[in-house]
């Protein structure tokens, strides 16, 4: 079952993005190696791809999991998670309608 994982950031979590980024990316990849990624990004903090200083306020990621309790692990373990970058980590299940 598809599982939409939304996260929000602390207040200026920018740095601690940049020094976990390679570790968060890489996790993901694996993931859309086995054909289990709907989608995944962050949401920036200004109406702009490339917020720049500004940062981001969040993330989205959609992916399989057999369960609920495997997508809120698999999420406790993200490296933003240990690097302090998030302040919440919501996961819920998702019904893929469209496309």
């Amino acid at each position: 079952m598809w599982y939409a994982i939304i996260s929000e950031d602390v207040e200026n979590s920018l740095p601690m993005r940049v020094k976990s980024r390679d570790a968060h990316l890489a996790r993901l990849q694996a993931l859309l190696a086995e054909g289990r990624l709907l989608i995944a990004g962050p949401h920036p903090a200004i109406d702009s791809e490339e917020p720049g200083p500004a940062g981001f306020t969040g993330s989205l990621v959609v992916v399989d999991f057999p369960s609920l309790s495997e997508a809120q692990a698999w999420a406790s373990d993200d490296p933003y998670v240990e690097a302090g970058v998030y302040a919440k980590v919501t996961v819920k299940p998702y019904k893929l309608v469209l496309p």
